[in-house]
């Protein structure tokens, strides 16, 4: 493949934006042309040749703006190379262990012949914006949960499939 990838992601405190910036910079490395924007700043898709598309989870569910963004853009994104990926857990779950993706990932992946997803481990701030992200705090559960390591072999793999 030739063309350009998409990286796109949904994310409220930016902890997704890091992560996507860190399969966009892998992909990058393995020698192929990648953008990379918010989820709702995307117009269209039709100039990519492959799309990853992220989103946080909050409370089971994937960011409102990822949503949406495989919604709009669902017959384009039919039409070529499609991985999925999520954040969120605030422990060390996804480092230990594969954790399928939420309902409506699931559907979409299923809808769009998606070719793979991951799960990566959250960052939360003690600073976050939002009433569950700030009763989270509340409770403790803070940290820094992603495993870089794995986010950037999972990009070697999308960009090794995009390279035969």
């Amino acid at each position: 493949m030739t063309g350009t990838v998409l990286v796109t992601y949904g994310t409220r405190n930016g902890s997704t934006a890091h992560i996507a910036e860190s399969i966009a910079d892998t992909l990058r490395e393995k020698g192929l042309t990648v953008e990379t924007m918010r989820a709702a700043s995307v117009p269209f898709v039709d100039r990519y040749d492959a799309v990853v598309v992220g989103g946080g989870l909050y409370a089971g569910r994937w960011h409102k703006d990822a949503r949406t963004f495989v919604r709009r853009h669902r017959k384009d994104l039919a039409e070529r190379p499609v991985w999925f990926f999520s954040s969120g857990p605030l422990d060390a779950s996804a480092s230990e262990r594969d954790i399928p993706p939420v309902r409506a990932v699931r559907r979409a992946m299923q809808d769009l012949h998606a070719r793979g997803h991951a799960t990566f481990g959250g960052c939360l701030e003690e600073d976050a914006d939002g009433w569950l992200a700030r009763r989270i705090v509340h409770s403790g559960k803070v940290g820094d949960f992603r495993d870089f390591e794995a986010v950037e072999a999972w990009a070697a793999g999308i960009a090794g499939e995009l390279k035969h």
